[in-house]
Order: structure tokens, then sequence, then C-alpha cells
């Protein structure tokens, strides 16, 4: 069941693969459902080589069903990309630009960072090498060593 709040958010309990496809295409301002689906499949393949352990179950029991096989049905990576390479290589993979693979990457994303809550999206996130924080609509926080001269003698 999805809960309007306001336009462009969503509060999730239950969502079917058909109101997350109508989101994506609303946030990504996508023509046709056609896009959104493709956009959707696409970004989740991918995004499915790229997380492992427990994140992973508990992401793809909060998606549904649909996007759950679209996501599980790919062998993680035994090295996971950085957010940069990641939509490199999945523009590399369906022939997108690199603009487009980012915001197509971005829409789904935010979607899915809602599907998984915050504690499951902080945890996603610390697994992941940088890069990725952006991608969810997240600010990317990073720790800042000052410099000697920051600090004195």
């Amino acid at each position: 069941m999805i809960d309007q709040q306001r336009p462009g958010t969503i509060s999730i309990t239950g969502i079917s693969f058909e109101q997350m496809l109508e989101q994506v295409r609303y946030e990504g301002a996508y023509a046709t459902r056609a896009q959104a689906e493709q956009a959707v499949r696409a970004v989740l393949a991918a995004f499915g080589r790229q997380l492992t352990g427990d994140e992973r179950v508990e992401l793809a029991a909060r998606l549904p069903y649909e996007a759950a096989v679209t996501f599980t049905s790919q062998v993680p990576a035994t090295e996971p990309l950085t957010g940069w390479a990641f939509v490199k290589e999945l523009a590399s993979r369906t022939g997108g630009s690199l603009a487009t693979t980012r915001w197509d990457t971005g829409t789904v994303l935010r979607i899915v960072a809602q599907l998984a809550g915050e504690e499951l999206l902080s945890r996603i996130l610390a697994q992941l090498p940088g890069g990725y924080a952006l991608l969810f609509g997240r600010a990317e926080l990073t720790t800042c060593i000052p410099s000697r001269s920051a600090v004195g003698p």
C-alpha cells in the first residue's frame, strides 16, 4: 500500500511492482511505463551484482516480487565497484549515455532507498565503496582528517 503524503514521496508498506514502476515513472519523468520498467530492471540487475550478505537478503525481501527476482538473479561480483564505476559499467552494458544512466540509477535507487528504510540503507552504504550515497539521494559524508597546518605545529 502506498500512502501519498506529498508528490514525490511515498510511505511504503507492501508496494506492488506496478506501483513501484509508476513511482519511478513519476520521479524520473519517463514518458512511458515501459521506459520506467527498463530502467528499474537494468539498475536492479546491476545493483544485484554489487550487494552481498544479509543486506542483500533483507533488501530483496522489501522489494516487490518482480523487482526482487531481477535483483537476486545476479551473482555478486567479487570486487564491488565505486558508485561512479557502477554508473559507467551500467552505461556500457545498456548502451546508454553516462548522463542518462546516472539519471536512471538515481531515480531507481531513490525509490529503493524508500523501500529499504533508513537503518537498512545505512548498512548497505557502509558495505559499498564510496559514491553510492548520492545515487540513493543521500549526501556523501566522509571523514576529513585535518592537515598538519590546520592543527598547528
